[in-house]
């Protein structure tokens, strides 16, 4: 539940490394959130802020045992005012092209998981008739590109999934918050050219939380992405097909 001043209080994070959800726990830390869980496999340890911390193993695969997670986090931590969907991860088109059932493995963890987490996580915020879903998309998502379409098609299926959650959850005290960043420069990127506007994690993370506390239901990182998808999507398809990345 929120504090006193209508702060986050408790969060929930899936995916416990990811880059970008990391840096919005610890921002949400700073403005006065005391009870964390991050949801990871393996061994995790947290990192060193002045907040209770808690690790429960996650599988975003395990469908199956998504419920519990969330029940867990909830009998750790009580109501969860934030829930990141942060997990995922990055192939490469070539490698997808040459092990099919590897692209299904990645986009099982990059679409059909987070379906699994979201309904999980809008049956805990509806009872609760508060809390905000955070779902990590990508301009990858907006108009998928032949350079990486497996990926980008994962990450549009995620976008209109939640879009369509957001508007189920109207006017229950819950809501989803999709945000969709460029290029970021970090761990999941390295060894890549950054494309222009690329944002790093923290950045990433400044206007997740800058648009958790505006009742925002998307955001663009950089911002200027937004008008300039808003032109992409209606270029012809001869010349999108021509783009380079």
């Amino acid at each position: 539940m929120k504090n006193a001043l209508g702060a986050v209080d408790t969060v929930l994070l899936l995916g416990g490394r990811s880059e970008i959800g990391l840096e919005i726990v610890k921002l949400l830390v700073g403005l006065g959130a005391s009870r964390v869980v991050l949801a990871a496999r393996g061994d995790l340890a947290p990192p060193a802020l002045s907040a209770e911390f808690h690790v429960l193993p996650f599988d975003a695969l395990d469908v199956n045992g998504h419920g519990a997670v969330f029940d867990k986090a909830v009998e750790l931590v009580g109501d969860l005012d934030v829930v990141i969907s942060g997990f995922g991860v990055l192939g490469s088109q070539a490698d997808y092209d040459a092990d099919p059932a590897a692209a299904a493995r990645d986009v099982a963890v990059n679409y059909g998981a987070h379906v699994s987490v979201g309904l999980h996580a809008a049956r805990v915020l509806r009872e609760q008739g508060h809390g905000t879903l955070v779902m990590l998309s990508s301009v990858a998502g907006a108009r998928v590109r032949k350079s990486n379409f497996v990926y980008g098609s994962a990450k549009a299926g995620l976008d209109g999934f939640a879009q369509g959650l957001g508007d189920a959850l109207h006017g229950s005290g819950a809501r989803v918050l999709i945000v969709r960043p460029g290029f970021v420069i970090g761990r999941m990127t390295k060894g890549l050219t950054p494309a222009p506007l690329s944002s790093t994690p923290r950045q990433v993370a400044s206007a997740t939380v800058r648009a958790l506390r505006e009742g925002a239901s998307s955001v663009w990182v950089p911002r200027a992405l937004g008008p300039i998808f808003a032109v992409m999507r209606l270029l012809p398809r001869a010349l999108w097909r021509r783009m380079p990345r």
